[in-house]
């Protein structure tokens, strides 16, 4: 199964070790699923991960962050989209979908519910909230 996941849910895992989105990145770690990752994808995350009141919570180095960053590196697939999409009012949600469309994801997980959720499928890739992700990767495992 292929994954993309939005930045969110990376964010939310860094905030929390009891939620959701940490036992995604704890089922990607335990090759439950394939993560797909884009140039794009990275780079807001490294930008994300940086902003001042979210370190003041999560507490990581800068070192750790980019340890962090280097490991999905090596160990998420690279997809470099080489189709533009439109789709989102929220420019940056594109660039999930356009990883996801590239990258043949069967999923992208996200907690927006502005815009992405709301979208619920594109191109037969299902756009899906961390606790539905968690439920079917569950019944998947059974």
């Amino acid at each position: 199964m292929k994954v993309v996941l939005d930045a969110n849910v990376y964010v939310s895992a860094l905030l929390t070790q009891r939620g959701n989105a940490h036992q995604i990145l704890t089922y990607w770690q335990d090759k439950k699923f394939d993560l797909l990752v884009s140039p794009e994808i990275i780079a807001e995350l490294s930008r994300v991960l940086r902003y001042p009141h979210l370190v003041r919570i999560h507490k990581k180095s800068d070192a750790e962050i980019r340890r962090f960053i280097s490991l999905m590196q090596k160990y998420a697939t690279l997809v470099e989209p080489t189709e533009k999409i439109a789709v989102s009012t929220d420019e940056t949600d594109n660039r999930y979908l356009e990883c996801a469309v590239d990258g043949q994801a069967d999923y992208l997980v996200t907690g927006d519910k502005k815009h992405l959720l709301l979208i619920g499928a594109y191109q037969g890739i299902r756009i899906i909230a961390p606790a539905v992700f968690l439920a079917l990767i569950q019944l998947d495992s059974k």
